[in-house]
């Protein structure tokens, strides 16, 4: 794995930790080892147990009005004190961590130019954002971490997408943000185009401890410079969270902080003006999501911002905590059109819901609908964690406050052909007609890449089945026949990062678990929203980029090598303290933003939002 001169290599924790918080699927059972699992909860991460968290938070039922104002308060209170003890122990590991980032600054700070460099894709990454220019038919991909089994390593490259010309290029301007994964990112058309980018986290680089910015960054498209806007009164430090652009403001919710052994999720809602560049907290009447990061935000046509699911996790005892994927959706509604009162409000949507899960990703698509992509299903017990990746599309339309499934129809090409009575062509629709499933029987596509090391990665893709398009067929339909070839589709994956530009949706990377691996992906596909007829496969993965390291018998004489310099008994203590771990509680899933899934990874089994993260969902 190139470092490409930005990546910081940190030593990390299972897979699987702290993917779910940042928004993306975590995962976090038994914590033996806190630091080593933190990937789980930050994205969408640890949070106290559930029920506790709640009564902190202050949404359960009271009882009567003066108890429940009394209790109220306390709640206030005791996440208060909450917040203050996690702010107080992750003070001196931020101490630690500035120093490494302001290490990073300075080597930023050597570019005096912007240089503008064609280049292949990026490498594969995760919890990196991917923006539309306002103006341009370009696409802007900033930050993200990729994870190689013992290393994760940090980016603040930029890549810019040419949409018209299928070509990408790397953009290096002066005073760049600092690396950072599962932070958002939300493009305004003033001024030509801005990029706003808030908060974010870091990590050291053995893996342990974890940096969570409250900057707020913005990148002048037209001028291509970096601006940081240093406004007192914003949102504390967290990745994981959300937030979108409404009228002239930016507005954040949720997301997640943790320090070596404390985390915290929130559910606070800021401002930011446009025209003023001052932050607001606002204080929304009714009851609210609770605490939780890597959820779905987005505007509505009539001018209200919809939260859906999201990752949170609960201490069920101690050193165990179980995450909780959250499928509520909750609208949040300016009243009166006044920019200074807002109101939750609960919703229940009809239609064909999506399944509960974490790691999502989010888009909006044409008509101002809501496109959800992916994400992962967890079944979680006591000491194990088994996860479904899905790559399904789901449409909440919110002016019917109604979802439906987004199923493909296929190419209009291959039903002319057959409607005019061709004949398929040798091995082709009919040979597949004969030898193949049912109509009403999908089709599963297995393959196998062979990455770097030798390693044998197998993908296996659950295809809609012929024929079923969500559609009825007409007469002269031919079931399986009609369908031909299986189509091309994204295999399952959670955190992908997702685009919508002239109505087509761009869908790049992601991640999936194989066995105690994590495959981090770098495909790039489109897909018509208008015709929803096949996906288009624009950067295949590239098997080579796909590099695993383990500990393993093939390892022993680089890791005896390592001891003779001074780090194989760490790395010693190390293994032990995650079979302990394991023995105790079955480990933690790291998965990609299990952290809160919208953190660090995104997911939730471990961020980010980072819950997550993911970006872990990118607008």
């Amino acid at each position: 794995m190139k470092d490409y001169g930005s990546s910081h290599p940190q030593e990390q924790a299972p897979p699987f930790a702290r993917k779910r918080a940042r928004g993306e699927p975590e995962v976090t059972h038994s914590l033996r080892a806190p630091s080593t699992y933190f990937l789980r909860a930050a994205r969408g991460a640890p949070l106290e147990s559930h029920r506790r968290f709640r009564s902190l938070l202050g949404s359960g039922a009271m009882g009567k009005k003066g108890k429940k104002e009394k209790k109220g308060r306390g709640a206030e209170k005791t996440a208060a004190k909450m917040e203050k003890k996690v702010s107080k122990r992750s003070r001196k590991e931020e101490e630690d961590l500035e120093a490494l980032i302001a290490h990073f600054q300075t080597l930023d700070a050597r570019k005096t130019q912007v240089v503008e460099t064609p280049c292949s894709p990026p490498s594969p990454r995760l919890n990196a954002s991917l923006s539309t220019h306002p103006e341009k038919d370009e696409l802007i991909l900033f930050g993200g971490e990729y994870f190689n089994g013992q290393k994760t390593f940090l980016y603040n490259e930029l890549y810019v997408y040419n949409i018209r010309k299928d070509s990408w290029t790397k953009v290096e301007i002066p005073n760049p943000p600092p690396r950072r994964c599962a932070h958002q990112a939300v493009v305004v058309p003033q001024g030509g185009g801005q990029l706003w980018i808030f908060g974010g986290e870091f990590a050291s680089p053995d893996g342990e401890q974890f940096y969570h910015y409250k900057d707020l960054w913005v990148l002048h498209l037209a001028t291509k410079t970096w601006e940081q806007v240093r406004s007192p009164g914003g949102p504390s430090g967290r990745s994981g969270h959300r937030m979108v652009a409404w009228k002239r403001q930016l507005i954040l919710f949720g997301g997640f902080h943790e320090s070596t052994r404390d985390y915290i999720y929130y559910n606070d809602v800021y401002a930011f003006n446009l025209d003023t560049f001052t932050w607001s907290k606002l204080s929304p009447s009714g009851t609210g999501p609770t605490p939780r990061s890597g959820c779905q935000m987005t505007v509505t046509p009539q001018g209200n911002i919809i939260i859906y699911g999201g990752y949170s996790k609960q201490r069920v005892r101690k050193d165990v905590d179980r995450g909780t994927q959250h499928s509520d959706m909750f609208l949040l509604k300016a009243e009166d059109g006044s920019e200074g009162k807002w109101s939750w409000t609960r919703i229940n949507p009809s239609g064909a819901k999506p399944t509960p899960r974490s790691g999502f990703s989010v888009a909006v698509a044409p008509n101002h609908q809501t496109l959800l992509f992916g994400g992962v299903c967890d079944e979680e017990e006591e000491e194990s964690l088994e996860g479904d990746f899905l790559n399904d599309l789901h449409f909440y339309d919110p002016i019917r406050n109604r979802w439906f499934a987004g199923q493909l129809k296929g190419p209009k090409a291959e039903k002319r052909r057959r409607r005019r009575g061709r004949k398929a062509e040798p091995g082709g629709a009919d040979k597949q007609a004969a030898k193949g499933p049912s109509a009403q029987e999908p089709l599963e596509v297995v393959r196998e890449v062979v990455s770097e090391d030798g390693t044998v990665v197998t993908i296996k893709q659950v295809l809609a089945a012929p024929g079923v398009a969500g559609q009825l067929e007409s007469d002269d339909d031919d079931g399986p026949e009609e369908a031909g070839v299986a189509p091309v589709e994204p295999s399952p994956r959670s955190n992908a990062m997702l685009a919508v530009k002239h109505g087509r949706l761009y869908l790049y990377g992601g991640m999936f678990e194989a066995g105690d691996r994590q495959v981090t992906l770098s495909d790039l596909y489109c897909l018509d929203l208008h015709k929803m007829e096949e996906w288009m496969v624009l950067v295949e993965t590239d098997p080579e980029s796909q590099e695993w390291l383990e500990e393993t018998d093939s390892d022993e004489d680089s890791e005896e090598a390592e001891g003779a310099e001074g780090g194989g008994e760490e790395d010693e203590d190390e293994e032990e303290e995650e079979e302990e771990s394991g023995e105790e509680g079955g480990g933690e899933c790291w998965g990609t933003g299990r952290r809160g899934r919208g953190g660090a990874w995104g997911q939730g089994r471990g961020p980010l939002p980072r819950a997550h993260s993911s970006p872990p969902f990118f607008w």
